[in-house]
């Protein structure tokens, strides 16, 4: 964070027609969670005083998304998409007794790094634009600066030959003193070819004041925009380079690190194993010195350090594994904790369970937790040892070194160290098999 107040403005009104989708475009998915939520993700490293998030296309599924992001986050409607200029304006009215600094990034714009974004908040200077140096700049504007700092941006339709051989360029994102920018927003003109009003003239119209306008850069590669599907997949390949790359360095083993997907809030500690064609979705943490095998998917879950899980093993939210807990084969976890020692070897489903320390659930267990109306919960104490296809009608408690038989449908308490048998008593006629095969072999014969 920084010592001066900060605010942050997420541009995400734009429908994004170059994608060639009904939804808005920063609700595409990048590292599993939408576009946007890259931007309100660096955004808390300013641990701001208010976010907000202006919204247009689309702007009721925009708003449940970030409420699912970033709760605290306002938003801001721009009805019309008249360009960034007139999108910031229409989020000041929620920042009218914010005093500090002003950051505006784009949803569309998920690579701006933390250590950049405390740059901008920091500056001194009244207005600071984001640039960059381009291998190949384009059709970018130019940024023009002189001893006194950022003199003027310059869009390329404008420029002359010498500007335009200038390679610092415009990112588009903006940092500025909120003051300052409800002062000069009301006051920009769209006398240009777009007939939009342009955050850019802010640059302008604040050292007509003499105030300090100064630029800040990055790499390239923090920058990169989202236009196209084709743009989102290589950012989605960049995002997992620079991930696996990562966690390489921290210490994790990555059997096959091309075919492992991680989420932008993929927590791995180190000495942890990930076998090959693992995919992490958002909120996951996988403790040191734990092990996922092959071909698992992991979203909103907690694996204990010690832990193997896989392979073939879907952990959903809510799933936590304590130390040194097996999840096997073809086994589903939701909304579930299993204690120290817990083993689950295979064909197995647990949602809204409680499992104790030790326990031992037997292959084809399947917690029976909804009604078709309401969930409810499993308990199963230490110790205790669940036969193979059972079927624990939730709610039910299972107690503590007790057993359940093979094949048991499980619909009331089970005491502490207890055997519970629920099954059909099994009827044997000798000689049937038999017969009932001659006569099958006979009847198809005819």
């Amino acid at each position: 964070m920084t010592d001066n107040p900060a605010a942050l403005i997420v541009l995400a009104a734009g429908q994004g027609s170059r994608m060639q989708s009904d939804l808005p475009k920063v609700l595409h998915r990048l590292a599993a969670v939408p576009l946007v939520g890259h931007a309100l993700a660096v955004g808390r490293a300013l641990e701001p005083a208010q976010i907000v998030v202006v919204a247009g296309h689309g702007a009721d599924q925009v708003r449940k998304a970030v409420a699912k992001l970033e709760p605290d986050a306002q938003i801001a409607l721009q009805e019309e998409q008249l360009g960034t200029g007139h999108a910031v304006l229409q989020a000041m009215p929620l920042l009218q007794d914010f005093q500090g600094r002003v950051i505006v990034l784009y949803g569309d714009t998920p690579f701006i790094g933390e250590d950049t974004l405390l740059a901008l908040a920091s500056h001194p200077a009244d207005v600071v634009v984001l640039g960059f140096e381009a291998a190949d700049p384009g059709r970018y504007g130019r940024l023009v600066t002189g001893p006194e700092g950022l003199e003027r941006i310059v869009e390329f339709k404008d420029a002359d030959a010498a500007t335009r051989a200038i390679r610092l360029v415009n990112s588009g994102v903006m940092a500025a003193d909120a003051d300052l920018l409800r002062d000069i927003l009301p006051r920009l003109g769209n006398q240009n070819a777009s007939g939009e009003y342009y955050l850019t003239d802010v640059v302008a119209l604040a050292r007509a004041q003499g105030r300090r306008v100064e630029v800040v850069t990055c790499d390239e590669e923090e920058t990169l925009g989202i236009n196209t599907r084709a743009e989102l997949a290589e950012a989605e390949a960049a995002f997992q380079a620079r991930a696996r790359a990562r966690a390489l360095e921290d210490g994790v083993t990555l059997s096959d690190p091309a075919t492992v997907w991680f989420a932008l809030d993929t927590c791995i500690g180190r000495d942890a194993i990930i076998g090959q064609n693992v995919v992490f979705g958002p909120g996951v943490t996988v403790e040191s010195g734990a092990e996922i095998l092959p071909f698992c998917h992991l979203e909103g879950c907690h694996v204990s350090a010690g832990a193997t899980v896989g392979p073939f093993a879907r952990l959903r939210p809510g799933a936590e594994l304590g130390g040194d807990v097996h999840v096997g084969n073809f086994v589903e976890i939701k909304n579930s904790v299993l204690a120290e020692g817990v083993k689950v070897g295979h064909l197995t489903y647990l949602g809204d369970a409680q499992i104790g320390e030790r326990t031992n659930i037997g292959a084809g267990t399947v917690t029976c937790n909804y009604d078709g109306v309401s969930k409810h919960r499993t308990q199963i104490g230490a110790d205790a040892f669940i036969g193979s296809d059972t079927m624990l009608v939730a709610p039910v408690r299972v107690g503590a070194r007790a057993m359940t038989g093979s094949g048991s449908v499980i619909t009331e308490d089970v005491p502490d160290e207890a055997l519970a048998l629920g099954r059909a008593k099994q009827v044997t006629k000798p000689g049937l098999a038999t017969r009932l095969m001659q006569a099958l072999r006979q009847k198809k014969g005819n």
